[in-house]
């Protein structure tokens, strides 16, 4: 379960510390690239806790994206690609699952609707075009630092020249609570 929210989690970011990521075949100068470290914690309204982590590798290129998501010894675990209109999931044991976007992919491998779509414009210092976000606040630049947007209250840090390099996620669920904390290492 704690894999799946994991995956989910990522699916729309993270992955690989010692790898880069392979470019997209034919990005342009919308190409972004990611490389950093993911920490899940779910805690249980019974007083459970789950919590997992791991590397990221993201590669996008405005249009269509790869995040492989790797465990702590650096052995990729899964890998999410998504264009418009298409999103899949590929687990390391062969398991594939395919859907229309990345919230709907989320949806079926976690089996509740989250909408992950944004993370690929957090991961930019962006806030995503849908749904409305709120209660947004800025710095003295102007990039979003904290706000809330499909279910997630996001706080976004340490800004360098593509975006923040720490990305803090939270989502209140009934019985759970979900934190996400992303730390980019490289570009």
């Amino acid at each position: 379960m704690l894999l799946r929210w994991a995956l989910m989690a990522m699916l729309a970011a993270f992955l690989a510390a010692c790898t880069t990521p392979k470019p997209i075949e034919g990005a342009g100068a919308d190409a972004f690239s990611r490389i950093g470290r993911f920490a899940l914690t779910v805690n249980e309204e019974s007083g459970k806790q789950n919590a997992v982590q791991g590397g990221f590798s993201w590669a996008d290129d405005g249009r269509r994206y790869v995040l492989d998501l790797t465990n702590p010894l650096g052995s990729t675990e899964a890998r999410v690609e998504g264009r418009p209109g298409a999103a899949s999931l590929t687990k390391s044991d062969g398991t594939r699952l395919v859907a229309d976007n990345p919230d709907a992919l989320a949806g079926e491998a976690l089996g509740s609707s989250v909408p992950v779509s944004g993370l690929r414009d957090w991961l930019r210092g962006k806030l995503a075009p849908q749904p409305e976000a709120t209660e947004v606040s800025r710095d003295e630049l102007g990039r979003p630092v904290a706000f809330e947007q499909g279910g997630w209250r996001a706080r976004l840090s340490r800004y360098d020249a593509l975006g923040p390099q720490l990305l803090v996620l939270e989502r209140l669920e009934p019985g759970r609570r979900i934190l996400l904390r992303l730390v980019v290492n490289q570009p």
